[in-house]
């Protein structure tokens, strides 16, 4: 909530980046954790337990934790509030590309510190919260170490999560609602997008208080984003083909992609509410 109140988009960007960095803690954390290279490398190519409806509720959370709806908006308030001129939509592009790619070896840093501890020696333990977890690996990364780069990870994940998703909901719901909705402004400026903003924190911290199953919720709130991608995605696909400026339209190739990539995101998205009603 604090943020909020910087009264500058590049101050909230660059308390953003910084807190960005400590998810890079998990990258060290998986060397700590000294997995097996040759075990790794074959979860990628060996069998798969595609029998497994609970396989593949977690593919369909995996595709929504990567390709969240509510990016293409904060995205879009980001441009905006930052006011990027068109010269510098290239240098956009760009970051955009190498900010996927970090954050995608995060994740796989993750994945791999839980695979190569918890997941080889006691796969049935209880991870409902992230103390469990932080417990269950502390015999692998250290009492002290290991849970420090971890808490910095969590953290860092943990307070960059909330304040992206605020600041999605604050400016999707001001351009709805055609009012001001800038961190450039003032409170008293722009009222509504600060208090949907400060809404999103207080109730998600509320939730988080009241003792709910967090890894539960994270899994179901996934499932649900790559539910919801189709339509996201049919708007882009729409905008991109028709709506934009000439020079800006989807090439040949690109149509052919994001086409694919549209596929497999509808299809895994039915399947995915096929076996929920299984």
């Amino acid at each position: 909530i604090l943020i909020s109140c910087m009264g500058k988009y590049k101050y909230v960007e660059r308390t953003l980046i910084a807190i960005g960095l400590l998810e890079l803690a998990f990258i060290p954390a998986a060397l700590f954790a000294k997995p097996d290279y040759g075990a790794l490398m074959q979860s990628f190519v060996g069998s798969q337990p595609l029998n497994d409806n609970s396989y593949w509720l977690l593919i369909a959370a995996n595709v929504g934790a990567v390709i969240m709806p509510w990016m293409i908006f904060y995205q879009q308030g980001a441009v905006v509030d930052k006011r990027l001129s068109e010269e510098v939509i290239k240098y956009s592009r760009i970051d955009t590309f190498i900010g996927s790619i970090v954050t995608q070896l995060v994740m796989v840093g993750a994945l791999v510190v839980t695979a190569a501890t918890i997941a080889r020696t006691n796969p049935n333990t209880s991870l409902e919260n992230v103390n469990q977890i932080a417990n269950a690996l502390t015999p692998f990364l250290g009492s002290m170490g290991g849970k420090m780069i971890f808490a910095l990870g969590m953290t860092g994940a943990a307070l960059q999560s909330a304040i992206v998703i605020a600041l999605a909901v604050s400016w999707a719901s001001g351009e709805v609602l055609n009012v001001r909705c800038s961190l450039n402004s003032s409170w008293k400026e722009a009222p509504v997008f600060y208090a949907f903003y400060n809404g999103a924190i207080i109730v998600s911290g509320l939730l988080v208080l009241a003792g709910i199953p967090l890894i539960s919720l994270t899994i179901g709130v996934e499932i649900m984003n790559s539910l919801l991608l189709p339509l996201v995605l049919g708007f882009l696909l729409a905008l991109g083909w028709k709506v934009l400026p000439e020079r800006y339209k989807l090439q040949k190739w690109e149509k052919i992609i994001l086409l694919f990539i549209y596929v497999l995101v509808c299809s895994l998205g039915i399947f995915t509410v096929i076996q929920l009603f299984r």
